[in-house]
């Protein structure tokens, strides 16, 4: 059991710093406040090599194993949550075409998203269906060498913005086994999109209803077989939620860390904040929380990597960990800031919006409870 990152993945974490703190950081409040899909600069990190992290080499991709990724995220994060977020969902449906794509749809549509030429969003939840996502009712029936689409896929990321759309649709009977994964183009015949969300947080990344009335999607365009899609889903969610507890660690040390500098600077009865005790207790406790996030992370990360058995349970563990402890930690960040934390100048409180939503996203925090205890109970 080694804790120290090597040579390589340290130059790894510095290159995400230097891109964050130079490309993202000066830009983030803007894009928060104007609602800006911040495209260049989401194809310059394309040109790090930060759209296909986990994509195999030998299909463009940078081949960086989940730690790294994570390591990434976490930097990135600190600049901008809701970019960097955006940029774990891309990587998630880069890697699913990657893993349970074929040739020909790897030669289609990989070098374009590596590139974020074109760009990539996930499709499970439904108006009426968001924890129980096996309840799904997107329905796709056979028509010759078509599917026909007909149903509506809430909250999307990127949706309107994004060009290709990885979508879990029913094809059979009820429950996870009567769903199929596909791969919906923009500018496919009966697709269309719903209005822009007006949301608390994440705001530099739109997000919409997917709309499917009559929509023609090739055979082809399937990722597996028909009936896979359910577990295709739950794959991509597991490196998903290792992804945005990255980002919750991200967003949180930023917090501390800013924090920790006014916390020297400001005075209050005579003396630096800084020299009062009880909220030197408080900066502690925050330090210590985050530090014990990111091992749960970093371990969960590994077990991933390796394929262990106790992956998705540890992965459950680590997000539900992460992103509680996160939101907790700018919280109280903002507290400590008093009322400048309220005050956008000081952007504490665009993380504490941003990483709000991470407690319901990639599975509630709930969801993940239940995945533990059915672990816990199971036998």
């Amino acid at each position: 059991m080694d804790f120290r990152l090597t040579e390589e993945q340290l130059a790894f974490q510095e290159a995400a710093r230097t891109f964050a703190n130079k490309e993202m950081a000066p830009y983030a409040q803007t894009w928060d406040e104007n609602c800006i899909f911040p495209i260049e600069t989401l194809r310059k990190a394309a040109a790090l090599g930060l759209a296909g992290i986990y994509v195999r080499p030998e299909q463009g991709g940078s081949g960086l194993s989940r730690l790294e990724a994570s390591l990434i995220f976490e930097e990135l994060s600190t600049a901008c949550i809701s970019t960097a977020a955006y940029i774990s969902i891309h990587n998630m449906v880069a890697w699913m075409i990657d893993t349970f794509g074929n040739p020909e749809q790897h030669q289609k549509w990989l070098p374009r998203l590596i590139s974020m030429e074109s760009f990539a969003s996930y499709c499970l939840t439904e108006p009426s269906s968001g924890s129980d996502a096996a309840s799904l009712k997107t329905k796709a029936i056979r028509d010759g060498n078509h599917y026909i689409l007909n149903g509506e896929k809430a909250f999307i990321s990127g949706g309107g913005a994004s060009d290709i759309y990885v979508c879990m649709v029913r094809t059979g009977g009820e429950g996870s086994k009567g769903i199929t994964a596909l791969v919906v183009e923009k500018g496919t015949p009966g697709l269309s999109f719903g209005k822009k969300e007006k949301k608390m947080g994440w705001n530099s990344q739109p997000t919409t209803a997917v709309i499917f009335q009559d929509c023609r999607v090739p055979i082809i365009n399937r990722l597996g077989e028909e009936g896979e899609g359910f577990k295709i889903a739950m794959r991509g969610l597991d490196g998903g939620r290792i992804n945005i507890a990255s980002c919750s660690l991200g967003g949180a040390r930023a917090c501390l860390e800013a924090t920790t500098t006014y916390m020297k600077e400001r005075s209050q009865f005579g003396k630096k904040l800084a020299e009062f005790e009880a909220l030197q207790f408080r900066l502690a406790d925050m330090a210590t929380d985050l530090e014990a996030a990111r091992l749960m992370v970093h371990r969960a990360a590994i077990k991933l990597q390796e394929g262990d058995t106790e992956a998705k349970v540890t992965c459950a563990m680590a997000k539900r960990f992460a992103t509680d402890v996160g939101f907790r930690i700018a919280n109280e960040a903002l507290q400590l800031h008093g009322g400048y934390g309220y005050i956008k100048d000081y952007q504490i409180e665009r993380f504490v919006r941003d990483l709000r939503v991470h407690q319901i996203l990639e599975g509630t925090n709930e969801i993940m409870r239940l995945i533990i205890a059915q672990k816990l109970l199971e036998g």
